[in-house]
């Protein structure tokens, strides 16, 4: 893991493969850390001849945390967002999207295959729509366009996602079964659900960094990015959407 500065703030991020060749741009999701973009997968695609890049968004990892802001008034994001007003927020999904291209630029990368998922998939796209000529193609994974028309979360989610987290040096089993519940209520029926897994991943990323404070004011992003239809017209990579019918989150 390396730390660069890009976007007048620090980014963690990792490399794979030949540094030479074209290059696959991977960014995570709400509130998670660039492990779970696991180093097996991450390896997977530099076998197949690729530079890849994972990182760690701000306010998540080993990146940049932005503590010194307060927590979001969701009420009042709402209410600008409504009246076409710019929300008060430490920072939206634009600023995020120019945290992935000055990475780029830090790292001297023209162009880029770029990966994103969930958040991470409405970042990829702002990527793709006000950078054109720096994207070789587009994957938005479990992602939204942010219209607020689309199927919402189920309540079992929310439920689940606002429910109080304990506190992990004082409460670890707590917390981590807190974690798995999450990970239980966005997992689509189609596959069998490893609580194992689920288990070990969020005791990597709670040990790495913790950052709870971090998950609000990304959802802050979200929300007052707001719909990003308008901008998308403006893509011209080759674009993949992966998406489940099963989805109960996005």
């Amino acid at each position: 893991m390396t730390t660069i500065q890009a976007n007048g703030i620090d980014i963690a991020y990792d490399g794979f493969g030949n540094s030479e060749a074209q290059a696959v741009l991977l960014i995570s999701g709400l509130g998670t850390q660039m492990i779970r973009w696991s180093e097996t997968f991450c390896q997977l695609l530099a076998e197949q001849g690729y530079r890849v890049i994972r990182f760690d968004n701000r306010d998540a990892g080993l990146s940049t945390h932005f503590h010194s802001a307060s927590m979001p008034d969701f009420a009042a994001i709402a209410d600008a967002v409504s009246r076409g007003e710019t929300p008060n927020v430490p920072y939206t999904l634009f600023d995020m999207a120019k945290d992935a291209v000055g990475l780029l630029d830090a790292l001297q990368i023209r162009q880029a295959h770029v990966v994103g998922r969930s958040m991470g998939g409405m970042v990829a796209q702002l990527v793709a729509s006000a950078h054109a000529e720096r994207v070789l193609s587009l994957v938005s994974m479990m992602s939204s366009t942010g219209n607020r028309d689309l199927p919402q979360a189920s309540p079992a989610v929310m439920a689940a996602m606002t429910a109080p987290a304990p506190h992990p040096l004082t409460d670890e089993p707590g917390y981590l079964a807190h974690c798995v519940a999450i990970a239980q209520a966005i997992a689509g029926r189609g596959y069998p659900f490893d609580e194992s897994a689920q288990r070990n991943q969020a005791l990597a990323e709670v040990k790495r960094a913790y950052n709870p404070s971090g998950f609000w004011r990304q959802i802050a992003a979200i929300a007052a990015t707001g719909d990003l239809r308008p901008r998308l017209a403006k893509i011209r990579a080759p674009t993949l959407v992966l998406h489940g019918s099963d989805a109960p989150l996005v």
